[in-house]
């Protein structure tokens, strides 16, 4: 999870992370998935403030596809 948050963070580019750590593109994105499937159910099953949650998601998948581009690039 330290290692996905890195990525969220922007301090650095995702494959300088990968690369730091020696995993593939590929695990750390599974690891990505993983721990946003994971905050999305506990965002979903926790107390219900929805407007809160939508927003802190759309933030979170932005972040997703500005890391997805700088990736390709």
């Amino acid at each position: 999870m330290a290692i996905v948050l890195e990525g969220l963070k922007e301090k650095r580019s995702v494959a300088e992370i990968y690369r730091e750590h020696k995993i593939s593109q590929t695990l750390y994105y599974r690891w990505w998935d993983k721990v946003l499937e994971s905050e999305k159910r506990e965002l979903i099953n926790g107390p219900s403030d929805d407007n809160h949650y939508r927003a802190e998601i759309e933030r979170l998948q932005k972040i997703i596809c500005k890391q997805a581009i700088q990736i390709e690039i």
